[in-house]
């Protein structure tokens, strides 16, 4: 189930933006950088639509996927 971004809480959308780009094995490229960079390029997908949030019921989990 698609979750909107719209719908949670700033706090919360940020917590949960921020546990996903520290997950390990998520790569950025060559060049690093900083936590606060990571949540913007996610948050900017998300607004720009070339991302989700999606809850999966059956495993009780919640991530976030780039569109193709």
């Amino acid at each position: 189930m698609i979750i909107p971004w719209q719908d949670l809480d700033p706090a919360t959308l940020n917590n949960l933006i921020e546990s996903f780009v520290l997950r390990e094995g998520t790569d950025y490229g060559c060049q690093e950088k900083s936590l606060a960079d990571k949540v913007n390029d996610v948050k900017l997908q998300l607004v720009n639509g070339l991302a989700v949030i999606y809850w999966s019921e059956l495993h009780e989990t919640v991530d976030i996927k780039r569109l193709k």
